[in-house]
């Protein structure tokens, strides 16, 4: 019988599991799953795998997962290559985008957030950036006597996960404006039993400031939004001083919710700058080498930044 019928029974690991559902019925992300692994090894592999036990504890929830992978990766992949031609996003206005997207409930359940979560240790340049994340971020956080934290722009969750796995003592919270993304983070809480130390709003920083905490992460929110700016100095308000914040942007990188289109790297430090940060270090990665010249691939940037 093959092992993806009796995976979970012979105790095997979830990342084994993901590579047979993959060879069965993926197989474009075989390889990549298997070039990342080879790349990052055994801590990549115990990271992922303790994600997708945690998520998907079954076979049924990890197929559902992976064919959200799938879809989501082929949505990108398609849509880059449209961009690659017009160096322009598909779509231009952030009320279509949270329309056909973030208010999608089951758009977001099937494919965005399976797909967004997986794609963070498929893809080397987002795992990558997570490293920076904790050599860069978290670990001044485990150096300070105010661990308290927020994330805005929730997502999956993940980088929130990151911190209160590894903190016993942080605490933080979440603001999203997709239901279904507080859902999510709602689920990661329960995976590593950190509810009672994470709170998660429904609500737009922008129509509803925050109350200023020294530790802010936002992860590839920028390029969701018609004018990012006016975010970064929400953002830089809800920084107390003497605070941190953690902020990521995708450069070059077409979907279906990406608007803001960054070119480089001084793009994204320029509205930065703008808003009041000071820049204290960098992080970018291109997610592959450029298939020819001139051809604009995605890249990971992410700043750690304190205000002025």
């Amino acid at each position: 019988m093959p092992r993806q019928q009796t995976g979970w029974m012979m105790n095997t690991s979830s990342v084994d599991s993901l590579r047979d559902i993959f060879s069965s019925r993926y197989r474009f992300a075989l390889g990549l799953l298997n070039k990342t692994q080879a790349t990052f090894g055994e801590q990549w592999t115990h990271e992922f795998n303790t994600v997708l036990e945690s998520l998907f504890p079954n076979e049924e929830s990890l197929g559902t997962a992976a064919k959200g992978y799938s879809a989501f990766a082929f949505d990108s992949m398609r849509m880059q290559k449209v961009f690659e031609s017009t160096l322009k996003y598909e779509n231009t206005s952030y009320a279509k985008a949270a329309s056909d997207v973030y208010f999608n409930k089951v758009y977001m359940e099937s494919e965005y957030l399976p797909g967004l979560l997986l794609s963070h240790f498929l893809w080397p340049h987002h795992y990558r950036q997570m490293r920076f994340f904790d050599s860069a971020f978290l670990n001044a956080i485990s150096r300070s006597n105010d661990q308290t934290f927020a994330e805005i722009g929730v997502g999956t969750a993940l980088y929130s996960r990151r911190v209160l796995e590894n903190i016993e003592s942080s605490s933080g919270y979440a603001y999203d404006i997709s239901p279904t993304s507080c859902r999510f983070a709602e689920r990661q809480m329960d995976a590593i039993q950190a509810n009672d130390r994470y709170e998660i709003f429904l609500q737009d920083i922008l129509e509803i400031p925050i109350a200023p905490v020294s530790w802010i992460i936002c992860v590839e929110v920028l390029e969701h939004l018609e004018n990012p700016v006016d975010f970064l100095r929400a953002l830089r308000n809800a920084m107390r001083s003497g605070g941190k914040a953690f902020i990521t942007a995708a450069l070059n990188s077409a979907h279906v919710d990406h608007i803001y289109l960054y070119r480089e790297t001084r793009d994204v430090e320029s509205q930065l700058q703008s808003a009041g940060f000071v820049i204290e270090e960098s992080y970018s990665a291109a997610a592959y080498v450029p298939p020819g010249k001139g051809i604009p691939v995605p890249v990971a940037a992410a700043f750690i930044v304190t205000a002025e």
